[in-house]
């Protein structure tokens, strides 16, 4: 067979194989996100992270080729490096994550991918070290129990080919642990559509999180 014709079946295989879908993201996060596909940013909360109770959900179509890789993104508000908020004031206290999402087929609605524990995430900020930490009058960032565990953002990390195999298994929480509030509701859920984070809702405030479409 001749080299170009050789190419040209290469080239038509490989175009066959990849599979383009109009797909549309819902998605709530406690209290800020960014989403990529594949390494693209296609979506961020609109609400900054510094606007009090900044709750609400997300939602974003955008044409991707199968397998696309999902990355997000999500933070828990917390005023500094100590990972409390309203330090200072009666309403001193660390803050609670949570996150859920769904991505549906533009056209047809099928569900694509969910929230759920196949879900991969690394922490990247915990603070503070010890929960007494909220109850100190002057809390000082980095110092006793008010230090944290900051991790840098890997390089690449939302790109279809890193390996995230050595990241942890998302855990489900329910309902009534996370408290969802504005933005939540507005939203029909699939069924296996779940809240998730790390396993310590409080304490873990910035979590990487990644999930495979295969089509």
């Amino acid at each position: 067979m001749k080299p170009f014709l050789s190419l040209l079946l290469l080239f038509s295989a490989n175009a066959a194989f990849a599979e383009s879908r109009e797909l549309t993201a819902e998605i709530w996060v406690d209290n800020w996100f960014e989403m990529y596909v594949n390494g693209d940013k296609v979506v961020e909360d609109s609400v900054s992270i510094t606007t009090e109770r900044s709750f609400n959900a997300e939602t974003a179509t955008f044409t991707v080729e199968l397998p696309a890789q999902i990355a997000i993104q999500a933070k828990d508000f917390k005023q500094n490096d100590t990972g409390l908020e309203y330090i200072g004031t009666a309403r001193q206290q660390m803050g609670d994550g949570g996150m859920i999402f769904q991505i549906k087929d533009a056209k047809s609605g099928e569900v694509m991918a969910v929230s759920n524990q196949e879900v991969r995430c690394l922490v990247i900020h915990r603070a503070p070290v010890d929960t007494s930490c909220a109850g100190e009058k002057n809390p000082l960032e980095g110092q006793g129990a008010c230090e944290s565990m900051v991790q840098d953002t890997p390089a690449d990390w939302t790109a279809l080919d890193f390996d995230d195999s050595s990241w942890s298994a998302a855990v489900e929480h329910s309902e009534r642990a996370v408290s969802p509030k504005d933005g939540y509701d507005r939203i029909q859920w699939d069924d296996t559509a779940k809240l998730i984070w790390s396993n310590d809702l409080v304490q873990d405030n910035t979590l990487l999180c990644r999930l495979l479409i295969e089509g």
